[in-house]
């Protein structure tokens, strides 16, 4: 007898929650030519999702799936050689058991890969929240989200939202037919975090394996573990465990309703590189960019964001671009440095390469003047 790949995550019948029209779903113009789902599983869009017997008086919980590992599927019992972002939004709730923790209001943004997750995506998502942010049945709001491209995700939206309520992201590191599946606990404790009050005014999160991240500091560090993601210094924000929200930090920086950054009027933004140094790579790198029509770089350098002579001088040739000094080693910060802001080379904090690259986009919406972005990366 054949064997049901997908028995804990089939699509079943439901009881519909809550009935809300937002007219959040991805367009067929903004989606990435890329395969996505079967017609039948990417049926869901801007639809309400919940358990069977829905306990009364729960908070209302939006979730925006974008596929990934956690929409994946593959050969039964195997955590490699999938196919990501094959289930709908309806089917990972299902999956999760959410009857007692929130009625659940479903989005389909898109059902992807997270290496195609774009720019006009991200503006989606925070347009999207940002108008169902307004309604107050909606306590919080879940994306479901491949962990490749998560971090950087998240850290827009922690920019780029007008909202105090909770924002949660969310995957996992095995798809849905693996054995042991991380996505259903992973995408349940994110609900419990964004339905609880405790959680509202500390921005953008992340909900891993039990811990809550912080949009800012969260990565990923591993390719494989299901406890793939750090906070680097600084340490997870807390814990969800049995629906119970344990919180021991919160973000210092600002973000959400407190940033200047607004993405209502954007199509898209500003075009970024971020390049990885590393010993022989000359400078014409940056000259390839420059002519691409790139508005900024950011370097990946060596230690406290060092890098060669000769791509100082390619810097040099391109005094229009804005460049930014990371760096490739996995925690510190980027020092100031005579050599460097002398050549009106800016610094990038601590933050990761992709995650200053974001903040660089955000940045350029603003203003191209150097003085001025380098403001921005001292106070975000």
């Amino acid at each position: 007898m054949k064997k049901n790949l997908f028995q804990g995550v089939a699509i079943l019948p439901i009881a519909f929650a809550l009935a809300i029209t937002t007219g959040c779903a991805t367009t067929e113009q903004s989606q990435p030519q890329v395969q996505t789902a079967t017609t039948a599983e990417s049926a869901v869009v801007s639809t309400p999702v919940a358990e069977k017997k829905v306990k009364k008086n729960l908070p209302t919980v939006a979730i925006l799936a974008t596929g990934g590992t956690i929409a994946g599927t593959g050969a039964e019992g195997k955590s490699t050689n999938y196919k990501p972002g094959q289930l709908n939004v309806e089917a990972l709730a299902q999956a999760a058991k959410l009857q007692d923790v929130a009625k659940v209001h479903g989005e389909q943004i898109c059902n992807i890969n997270s290496d195609d997750i774009t720019s006009e995506i991200w503006l989606q998502i925070a347009n999207c929240i940002n108008k169902l942010a307004k309604d107050p049945a909606i306590s919080g709001f879940v994306i479901t989200h491949g962990t490749d491209t998560l971090d950087e995700t998240a850290y827009f939206l922690n920019l780029a939202l007008k909202t105090d309520k909770p924002v949660v992201v969310t995957g996992s590191m095995r798809p849905a037919t693996a054995i042991s599946a991380d996505g259903p606990l992973n995408l349940h404790q994110s609900v419990a975090l964004a339905s609880n009050p405790a959680a509202k005014g500390k921005g953008v999160m992340a909900v891993i394996s039990d811990r809550i991240y912080g949009a800012r500091d969260v990565r990923k560090i591993s390719t494989f573990n299901v406890n793939a993601f750090s906070s680097g210094d600084y340490g997870s924000m807390g814990y969800v465990i049995d629906d119970n929200v344990l919180f021991y930090s919160q973000p210092v920086k600002k973000h959400t309703v407190n940033t200047e950054f607004n993405v209502s009027n954007l199509k898209t933004l500003p075009k970024v590189a971020v390049l990885y140094f590393n010993v022989d790579t000359d400078g014409s790198v940056i000259d390839y960019y420059a002519q691409k029509g790139y508005k900024g770089i950011v370097i990946a350098g060596a230690g406290s964001g060092e890098y060669s002579v000769s791509w100082k001088e390619a810097i040099a040739r391109h005094p229009e671009m804005i460049v930014v000094r990371s760096t490739r080693v996995g925690t510190g910060y980027v020092a100031a440095s005579d050599d460097y802001d002398i050549a009106n080379v800016l610094r990038c904090d601590d933050l990761q390469p992709q995650k200053a690259a974001v903040l660089l986009r955000l940045a350029l919406t603003k203003t191209s003047k150097k003085a001025e972005i380098q403001k921005i990366f001292d106070k975000y």
